[in-house]
C-alpha cells in the first residue's frame, strides 16, 4: 500500500491544531509507516507543493493571501479537512466581526505598522464559505485520537467516524451530575459536539462549546434556558454563543 501524502498548513488561528498533530508521540513512528507527511512547516525544513492526498488546513480565511493560498490547495488535495475550529466555524478570532472598524481604531492607532492588517479582509470566515471541505474536524484543538481516526479511515477508504451527538452523553458516561439542571450554570453541553470527552464538566467546569454544535442543536431551546434558569441577561448569552461558533447556521440567531 502507497504512503499517504499529507500536508499540515496553517492559516489565521493559534497553532494549537499543529501542536495537538506532534502531541502524537507514541503513535508517532508507526504512522509514519503509512504517511509521508509532505508539508508542515512547523515540524520540517524540506516541504514539497503536492500534489498531497490528504491537506489538513489549521485557521480560518481572514486575508487574500490565505484565500488564494487555500483555493490552490484545494485543487492540490484529494481530501481536504477543516483542521479545528477556526477552519470549520471562525473560533475565537471570528469575534472580529462583530467589533466595529472605529473599536479596532482605539486598540492600534496606526495600522500601518501592523503587517497582517494591511491585507486583511477585516473579516474571519471559515473555510467551507470558500471551497468544498470533505471533513470538518471540529475543536480547539481536535484531540488527537479524533485526528488518527480520519488518518485511519482515509488508509482503509471509508468515512471517518466522528461523534455527531452531544457532549451530555459524554457527561453520561462520566456519571457527571449536570451542571445546568443541578447547579444551574450555563453549560454548552446540550447543544455542543461530543468528542472532548466531556472534560471540563468532569472538573467541574461548564462547556464552552469548543466543538461547535451537535447535528440537531436545539440552540433556542438552550438561550432560553440560559436567562430563565439561570438568569443571564440576553447579551451574556449572546456572547456565549458567540465564543466559539457563532458564524455557524446553527448558533447564529442566538450568537446576533
Amino acid at each position: 500500500m502507497s504512503k499517504l501524502k499529507i500536508a499540515v498548513v496553517k492559516m489565521t488561528g493559534c497553532a494549537g491544531c499543529q501542536m495537538e498533530f506532534l502531541r502524537m508521540e507514541e503513535e508517532f513512528l508507526g504512522l509514519l509507516e503509512n504517511v509521508e507527511i509532505s508539508y508542515f512547516v512547523m515540524a520540517k525544513r524540506e516541504n514539497h507543493e503536492g500534489p498531497y492526498d490528504v491537506a489538513f488546513v489549521e485557521g480560518s480565511v481572514s486575508t487574500p493571501r490565505e484565500l488564494n493560498e487555500l483555493r490552490e490547495l484545494r485543487k492540490r488535495s484529494t481530501t481536504l479537512v477543516a483542521f479545528g475550529d477556526c477552519a470549520s466555524s471562525g473560533c475565537v478570532p471570528s469575534i472580529l466581526n462583530w467589533i466595529p472598524p472605529a473599536v479596532s481604531a482605539r486598540v492600534y492607532e496606526n495600522f500601518p505598522l501592523i503587517h497582517s492588517k494591511k491585507e486583511s479582509f477585516q473579516r474571519v470566515t471559515p473555510l467551507r464559505d470558500f471551497v468544498e471541505v470533505d471533513v470538518e474536524l471540529r475543536g480547539c484543538p481536535p484531540r488527537k485520537e479524533l485526528i488518527l481516526e480520519v488518518l485511519k479511515s482515509l488508509l482503509i477508504g471509508r468515512k471517518p467516524c466522528l461523534k455527531k451527538y452531544s457532549v451530555c452523553m459524554e457527561c453520561k458516561m462520566n456519571e457527571n451530575v449536570c451542571l445546568l439542571t443541578s447547579e444551574k450554570r450555563p453549560c454548552m453541553g446540550p447543544v455542543t459536539q461530543a468528542g472532548c470527552g466531556a472534560i471540563c464538566p468532569t472538573v467541574g467546569r461548564v462547556c464552552e462549546g469548543c466543538y461547535g454544535p451537535m447535528s440537531d442543536a436545539n440552540a433556542p431551546s438552550l438561550a432560553k434556558e440560559f436567562m430563565e434558569l439561570c438568569g443571564m441577561s440576553e447579551d451574556d448569552v449572546v456572547q456565549k454563543f458567540r465564543k466559539y461558533a457563532g458564524l455557524d447556521s446553527k448558533f447564529e440567531r442566538e450568537a446576533g
